[in-house]
C-alpha cells in the first residue's frame, strides 16, 4: 500500500506515454474528417452525377410517369368507337356533296380520308409503305325512285388481295362487298372504266387530296375526268359528330395529362431524347398511338418542329420545356403543346447525415444560383404569361359565326401589343379529326 502512493503512472503518465496519446487522438481527428470529407465528397459526386447524367433517373421518371398517369384514367371512360352505322352515314353525306357538285363518284386509296369513310387506315392495308398495286374505294351517289341520296361503294382490287380486302371489316350495307378485281397483267384502270361499276361510260372522278399522282394519272388515260377536292366535300369531314368530338375530347385531355404526370418526375441531367421516350412510353401505357412527340430545352425551342438537329441538350432547373405532342387513339388524334420549368429537386434523407447534406446542398445551389441569370429567368415567366393571355383571347373569340382569321387576330393583337409580333411566325393553331394535324381550317 505505502509503495501505492509512490507510483507515478497511476497519477499522471510519463513523456513518452503522453506524447503517444496525443498523436493517437490526432490521427483519430484525421480519420474522422478523412471520412466525413470522403463522405462529403460521395455526396457532392452523387449530387453533381444526379444533375449530369442521373442513375437510373430516367427508369425512375419513366416508372414515376406511368404511375402518376394511371392514377386518375377517368378521363377514358367516355371512349366509345365510332360505329358501323355512322360509317354509312358519313357515305351518305359525301354522296349527296357529290351529287350537288356533279360528280358521278368519289375515289380515294387508304389514308386518313379512307380510315373516315371505311374504316381502313393506310397501315391497316400496309403497314410499311403505300403498295405500288391501286386498291381504290369508289363512293357513287345513288338516287331513289323517292328521290333520296344515298351512297353505293365499290372497290378496285388486285385479284390476288381480294380476301384480304373482304376481311378488312369494311362497313356495308350489303352482305358481300362490290369488288372489282384485275389481274396482274391487266391495266387496273380500263378494268375498272369497263365494269359493272361505269359499263364503260367515261365518268367524272373527284379524287381524294392524298391520293398518289400516278395513280390519277392512269384514271386520266384510262378516259376518267378528274377534279379535286371542292368546299362541299371537304364539310363533310369538317363537320364533326357528337361521337368524334367525344373522342377528340378524349385523346386530347389524355395527352394533356400524360405531359401533366411526367411534368414532377423529371430531374436536371435528362436529355430531350430522354423526354421523349418517358411520355411515349407514358402514352402507350394507356394504349394511345404514337404520332409524334418533340421535346425541345431552352433555345432549341425556338425550333418548332425540332428534329436531328435537336434532343442532346440537358435538362436544368432553368431550363423552360417546350413539348408539342400528339397521339392516336380510337381513330382520332391530338395535338397539344405544353410549356413548363420543372420543379426543384427534394432531398428526402430525414436522417442527421441527411440533414446536413441538406444544408450542403442548400449551398451548392446557392453556388450555381450565380451562374443562372435573374433577368433572363424572369423574362420566360413574362413571356409565358403572354402566351398564356393570347390563349385566352384566342378562346374568347371562339364564337358561332366567327372566321378562324378572326381567332388568330385576336391572339396575334395581345402578343404584337406586348411588343413580342415579331416572333409570333407560326399560326394560331389548325383543325384536328382523324387526321391530327394540318387539316382545315389552317
Amino acid at each position: 500500500m505505502p509503495n501505492a502512493e509512490k507510483c507515478p503512472e497511476d497519477v499522471s503518465s510519463s513523456p513518452h506515454q503522453q506524447h503517444s496519446r496525443r498523436h493517437a487522438r490526432v490521427l483519430q481527428l484525421i480519420a474522422t474528417s478523412c471520412l466525413l470529407y470522403a463522405a462529403i465528397s460521395f455526396y457532392y459526386f452523387i449530387s453533381f452525377y444526379d444533375r449530369t447524367t442521373p442513375a437510373n433517373a430516367y427508369e425512375k421518371a419513366q416508372e414515376c410517369a406511368i404511375r402518376n398517369l394511371h392514377s386518375d384514367l377517368s378521363f377514358l371512360d367516355p371512349a366509345v368507337p365510332i360505329t358501323a352505322q355512322e360509317f354509312l352515314e358519313r357515305r351518305d353525306r359525301l354522296a349527296r356533296a357529290l351529287a350537288a357538285s356533279d360528280v358521278d363518284a368519289f375515289v380515294l386509296e387508304p389514308g386518313y380520308t379512307f380510315q373516315y369513310y371505311g374504316n381502313v387506315s393506310q397501315t391497316d392495308w400496309e403497314p410499311w409503305e403505300p403498295e405500288e398495286r391501286p386498291f381504290l374505294m369508289l363512293v357513287l351517289p345513288q338516287v331513289s325512285s323517292s328521290g333520296t341520296i344515298s351512297a353505293k361503294t365499290a372497290f378496285l382490287s388486285p385479284h390476288f388481295e381480294e380476301g384480304r380486302v373482304r376481311m378488312l371489316g369494311i362497313p356495308s350495307r350489303e352482305e358481300e362487298l362490290d369488288v372489282v378485281i384485275w389481274e396482274e397483267h391487266w391495266n387496273p384502270y380500263e378494268t375498272l372504266l369497263n365494269s359493272r361499276v361505269f359499263n364503260g361510260r367515261p365518268a367524272k372522278l373527284m379524287v381524294d387530296e392524298e391520293i398518289r399522282d400516278f395513280i390519277v394519272r392512269g384514271l386520266e388515260s384510262a378516259g376518267f375526268e378528274t377534279v379535286g377536292l371542292n368546299p362541299e366535300v371537304e364539310l363533310v369531314r369538317q363537320q364533326k359528330s357528337p361521337a368524334e368530338v367525344e373522342l377528340l375530347r378524349v385523346v386530347n385531355t389524355g395527352t394533356v395529362v400524360a405531359v401533366r404526370a411526367m411534368r414532377p418526375c423529371l430531374v436536371p441531367g435528362l436529355t430531350e431524347n430522354e423526354v421523349t421516350e418517358i411520355l411515349n412510353s407514358a402514352l402507350l401505357s394507356i394504349n394511345f398511338g404514337l404520332f409524334f412527340n418533340i421535346v425541345l430545352f431552352e433555345e432549341h425551342g425556338a425550333l418548332p418542329h425540332g428534329g436531328f438537329v435537336t434532343g442532346w441538350k440537358k435538362l436544368t432547373t432553368e431550363s423552360m420545356v417546350v413539348i408539342d405532342v400528339g397521339a392516336h387513339y380510337l381513330g382520332y388524334s391530338s395535338d397539344i403543346c405544353r410549356s413548363f420549368f420543372i420543379n426543384p429537386p427534394k432531398t428526402q434523407d430525414p436522417t442527421a447525415l441527411g440533414f446536413i447534406l441538406r444544408l450542403l446542398g442548400k449551398v451548392l445551389n446557392e453556388q450555381e444560383a450565380r451562374y443562372t441569370d435573374p433577368e433572363l429567368r424572369a423574362e420566360k415567366l413574362k413571356v409565358w404569361d403572354i402566351v398564356l393571355d393570347a390563349q385566352s383571347a384566342a378562346a374568347a373569340a371562339f364564337r358561332a359565326n366567327n372566321t378562324a382569321a378572326s381567332v388568330d387576330i385576336a391572339a396575334r393583337k395581345v402578343i404584337e401589343d406586348e411588343g413580342y409580333g415579331y416572333g409570333f411566325t407560326h399560326r394560331l393553331g389548325h383543325g384536328i379529326g382523324i387526321k391530327g394535324i394540318c387539316l382545315f381550317p389552317s
